[in-house]
């Protein structure tokens, strides 16, 4: 039975239409998407209330692909069941699918320059994940031993960047919140109802192993261009963590030197990808358009996203059975605060340094933050007054 406090279910329509205006105006790469999400379905919509978000969002840091589209497809399923989570992917994904995809159609070969106006989109990256990080903290690093664990887990992120260092940093936080926290009285999670149950849900987790097992059996001997493209796609879908720019060399290394893509076709296309707003995998549209036209776009961007797809479905019921026992809550506990840590190391890098490079930055930057944070405008105009901004000190720089 539903408590009174649960979370409302609605439309896939409404999670669509509120999906494309992200995936049209979320710019600044992963961790400023979990910023525009906050912002939109936490604070502005209030689908979700903070813990669950914070409890997403570590979920789906530890899952593999990409973490910001998993947590907008869970979002979608928690509102709008199966269809809910569809039309939040295709939402968030399809412009800039789109538009990497004409880019490789009409632009082929053709480099791409950052010019002011992008830049000041980054800068308006930082305004968004700093207000992500200043919320998240003050309900989940407010005292002194969730702070000194968010403190490490920035620490640890930035002094050992590699692929899986966040994950053994979110492990290492729940042992620490299991250990530490299991007295600690905490807030129960808000009651969220699911379509999928465990079975249904254990069906799409053992598809992801099966398909991951028995494409590249397929590709050996079936000898099709199009089983190769969805297995390439598809693999590199499904092993990478952290997501974002640490899935591009295993995207060159399937794609130069089979021949489909010429290496500076790859990094034409990589610039473009910086420039769009959405989900940095949408660059498997870019290839695929530009390896095997738009059928080639649309096998690229369904394999590169399906993994993800099936393993954040899949494991959002056994996740919202565990949120309810006592330990489990103890180890979120450690988990929440190193998400936020997480966030902050990646508020510094990429974030900060890729986009504050002189005093005008930073003013800039902090402007933007002043009318999220302080005027409560929402994202997207944050992003208008961030572009206009970049473009007019190109001009005066």
């Amino acid at each position: 039975m539903i408590q009174e406090n649960a979370l409302k279910r609605g439309s896939a329509w409404e999670v669509l239409k509120t999906a494309v205006r992200l995936g049209l105006t979320s710019f600044g790469g992963p961790i400023a998407h979990l910023g525009y999400f906050r912002e939109e379905y936490v604070n502005r919509r209030k689908w979700i209330d903070e813990k669950t978000y914070a409890d997403l969002v570590a979920l789906c840091q530890f899952l593999p692909g990409p973490a910001s589209s998993q947590v907008g497809m869970a979002i979608g399923f928690i509102r709008a069941g199966f269809w809910g989570a569809i039309a939040a992917w295709i939402g968030f994904t399809l412009p800039s699918a789109v538009a990497l995809a004409l880019f490789a159609g009409f632009l082929k070969g053709t480099s791409f320059r950052e010019t002011g106006w992008l830049h000041g989109l980054l800068v308006a990256a930082v305004a968004v994940v700093a207000h992500a990080v200043w919320g998240m903290a003050k309900n989940f690093a407010s005292d002194r031993p969730r702070a000194t664990i968010a403190i490490t887990a920035a620490i640890l992120a930035l002094m050992i960047p590699s692929v899986f260092s966040q994950v053994g940093i979110i492990v290492g936080a729940g042992i620490a919140g299991w250990i530490f926290f299991r007295n600690v009285p905490g807030a129960q999670p808000v009651p969220i109802t699911l379509s999928f149950n465990k079975k249904a849900a254990g069906v799409l987790l053992i598809l992801f192993f099966v398909l991951l097992g028995l494409l590249p059996v397929a590709r050996k001997f079936t000898d099709s261009n199009w089983v190769a493209l969805f297995d390439s796609f598809y693999r590199s879908g499904a092993l990478v963590f952290g997501g974002g720019h640490v899935v591009l060399p295993l995207l060159q290394a399937e794609v130069v030197p089979s021949g489909w893509l010429t290496a500076d076709q790859f990094l034409a296309g990589y610039g473009a990808a910086q420039a769009v707003p959405g989900p940095l995998f949408t660059f498997a549209s870019y290839l695929g358009m530009a390896s095997f036209g738009w059928k080639g776009a649309v096998v690229a961007t369904l394999a590169i996203f399906l993994p993800s797809f099936l393993l954040i479905i899949g494991a959002l019921p056994f996740w919202n059975w565990l949120r309810d026992h006592p330990r489990f809550q103890a180890a979120l506990y450690g988990i929440n605060a190193a998400v936020v840590g997480i966030l902050l190391a990646a508020l510094y890098h990429p974030v900060w340094t890729k986009a504050i490079n002189s005093p005008a930055d930073f003013c800039l930057a902090l402007a933007a933050f002043g009318l999220l944070a302080v005027w409560k405008r929402t994202p997207w105009i944050v992003v208008g007054f961030s572009a206009a901004g970049g473009a007019l000190l190109s001009l005066v720089s």
